[in-house]
Parts: C-alpha cells; structure tokens; sequence
C-alpha cells in the first residue's frame, strides 16, 4: 500500500512539473502583438511628419499672399527722395598770433617805466581815481559804483616786479582778445612786506597809466578788495 502511495506521488509530482513547464515555455515564446505595435508606431511617424509638412507649407503659403499684399498695396506709391545730406564741416578756430603777442607784451613790458610821476594824473579823492584825456570824469565814478561788471580778475599776491609787470601785460592782452572791459588787479595792501607798505599798489598805477587801452580805474570798493585792489575799465578798440 505505502508504495503504491509512493508511486502515485510520484505521478503527481511529476505533471506538475510538465504544466509548470508548458506555462513557462508559453510565455517565454514570441510576442504575437509586437508586430501590431510597429506598425502603429510607423504609422503615427508618418502622420506627424505629414503634419508638419502641411504646417510648412501653409506658412510658406501666408508669406506668399502677404508679400502679394504688400506689393499690391505698394503699387501706386512714389519712393521718396533722400535728399542730399550736407556734412557740417567744423569750424576751426583762427590761430593765434602767439609769436606777435610775446613780441608786443615784450615792447609793453619795456616801455612801463617805474619811475613816472603818477601825482598828476590822479585825482585828489579817497579812491586815488584816474581816466584818461577824453573820457569823462564820471567814468572812474560809475567804475566804482559797480555800473560795469568785472569780467576777470589778476591777482599779484606773491610776486617780485618783473613778474608783476608781465603777468599785468599778458593779463590786459587776453582781457581784451577775450572783449572783457571791466578787469580787477589785485596788488595787495603790503600787510605781509618788510615796512607794511604796498609794494606794488604805486607800480601798478604807474604801469596802468601809461597803457592806452587804459580808459579808467579807481580803487575798489571794500567789499571788492577795498584799498587792495584797483578795478580798471580798458578800451577793445
């Protein structure tokens, strides 16, 4: 009985075995969808490329009617004239007679003397005023009052005689290339001098008058420099 039993067990044992093996070879064999699944993708390649062919072509298409458009819309139209552009040519500034004012500040410079009696050529009030034959005697007057304004302005403090002197002539020669009328020269109140006297306050008067461009000055008010400084009106002619 017990081999019987084992005979038949191992019967069992074994067309489990074959089944599970049939079920194994079944799935492990050939995919009978795949052929199915090629086919629509190939299928879906094509109806995407045909797509985008058709959206090419439209849009070439549209470029097409515009530019007909355009050209149907431009038919009548006459092109403007571009009218010719005249290149504005830079102005060049005349040159400057450099060499002949070195020369004429050279002769100013030589022919202001030092030693010149400026006593009778100013006026005898407290602004030590002066104006040259021909002009009015309320010119240094309204110079003082302000009428005119000052236009630049020199300042002495520091300097010997020759310096003083040349940096007067050049400074009087640029005022008036530049047609500034109304000039300030400051020479100082001597307060930093070996006797507390001005140095150059006599030169310069006596420099002044005997240029003739000089029409006029006085001496500046308090608040323009006061006993410090002259204001001095010159002739652009």
């Amino acid at each position: 009985m017990i081999e019987v039993r084992e005979r038949m067990a191992r019967r069992s044992s074994r067309s489990r075995e074959a089944a599970h093996a049939g079920r194994y070879q079944t799935l492990a064999g050939p995919d009978p969808f795949a052929a199915l699944r090629e086919s629509l993708r190939v299928q879906a390649a094509e109806q995407q490329a045909q797509r985008q062919a058709e959206r090419a072509k439209g849009q070439t298409e549209a470029q097409a009617r515009e530019a007909r458009r355009f050209e149907r819309e431009m038919r009548d139209v006459t092109p403007l004239r571009i009218p010719t552009r005249a290149v504005p040519q830079a102005t060049r500034p005349a040159p400057l007679p450099r060499q002949r004012q070195l020369d004429e500040r050279a002769v100013l410079e030589a022919s202001l003397s030092d030693e010149i009696d400026i006593e009778r050529y100013l006026e005898t009030d407290d602004a030590l005023s002066y104006h040259r034959d021909g002009v009015g005697p309320d010119v240094p007057r309204r110079l003082r009052r302000g009428e005119w304004t000052v236009r630049a302005q020199l300042d002495l403090h520091g300097m010997r005689v020759d310096e003083a002197r040349s940096a007067l002539a050049e400074f009087l020669a640029t005022a008036r290339q530049r047609e500034q009328r109304c000039l300030r020269i400051i020479h100082g109140k001597g307060l930093g001098s070996a006797n507390k006297e001005p140095v150059l306050k006599g030169k310069v008067m006596r420099w002044l008058i005997q240029r003739a461009d000089v029409l006029a000055f006085c001496q500046a008010r308090p608040n323009d420099g006061g006993s410090g400084a002259l204001v001095v009106l010159i002739s652009l002619d």
